[in-house]
């Protein structure tokens, strides 16, 4: 799981915007001024920023209504093939918004760092950036380590207080450097966790044994769906047949048991860029 970063001394960017001036002068804008300024041609100027000629004439006649001055002049012919030109104030303009944008980017900047700083927000953002196919996504904490002569089982906190324990390889353990505390994400598919109802526990041999709440179910013609709550706010989704479903007497709800082997989760952490 990574985040995006520009280079090595930049805050993921968490915060992001673009500068606008009185509603209409953007970058865009900008760009086609600073544009025509270096081609003296509104044609040629359109062609640099992938504009067409109509759009580009459209966004200069809009610009020079809106100010107090006009920035952009026209004339017939002229060595550069169009006589289009900044005037001062065009040319005022365009060193006031790079500037005003420096200043943007700086802003912009110390807001994600301050966001950074704190590790419940940077919690937060990456839970809603990670796109995978596994239904369920957990985030938690390593409260313990167990070192095999060729696994490693890792004991990780929800932070509802529920354990969840996973094994991985040696090679794995040290390709990921996990220590405690280290913050982590595990991946679940749907199809791997097991239902088992409190009134009638059955024997299992996986290891997590979570108990939790049915708050939805949606069924089709083979499999049922069942969307369970944790204490702490966490969900999970277990896919069972609908013959299990029946069996087990499932209802919204009902206190359950999900139940899935240590080598059922996927564990990542967050990667330096």
């Amino acid at each position: 799981m990574t985040t995006h970063t520009k280079n090595n001394d930049v805050s993921p960017l968490w915060v992001t915007g673009d500068l606008q001036l009185a509603g209409i002068l953007d970058s865009r804008i900008i760009q086609l001024l600073k544009a025509i300024n270096d081609s003296g041609s509104l044609n040629q100027a359109a062609k640099q920023v992938g504009l067409s000629y109509k759009g580009a004439w459209q966004i200069i006649e809009r610009a020079n209504n809106s100010s107090p001055k006009t920035l952009v002049t026209t004339a017939t012919g002229g060595a550069k093939g169009g006589g289009t030109a900044l005037t001062d104030a065009g040319q005022s303009l365009v060193n006031l918004f790079e500037e005003l944008q420096h200043s943007h980017q700086l802003f912009l900047k110390q807001l994600n760092q301050n966001l950074v700083a704190n590790p419940d927000n940077v919690l937060l953002f990456q839970r809603l950036i990670v796109k995978t196919s596994a239904r369920n996504q957990l985030f938690g904490t390593v409260i313990s380590i167990l070192l095999g002569a060729v696994s490693a089982e890792i004991t990780i906190k929800l932070k509802g207080n529920e354990q969840i324990i996973t094994t991985i390889s040696q090679p794995d353990f040290q390709e990921l450097g996990l220590t405690l505390n280290s913050d982590v994400l595990l991946l679940l598919n749907s199809s791997e966790i097991m239902l088992a109802t409190i009134d009638n526990p059955k024997q299992f041999s996986a290891r997590n044994y979570l108990a939790c709440n049915v708050i939805q179910i949606r069924e089709d013609l083979i499999y049922a769906e069942v969307t369970l709550l944790f204490a702490g706010g966490e969900m999970l989704i277990a896919t069972i047949t609908k013959q299990s479903l029946h069996d087990l007497g499932l209802e919204n709800g009902m206190r359950v048991f999900a139940v899935f082997k240590t080598n059922a989760p996927i564990l990542g952490i967050k990667s330096c860029p």
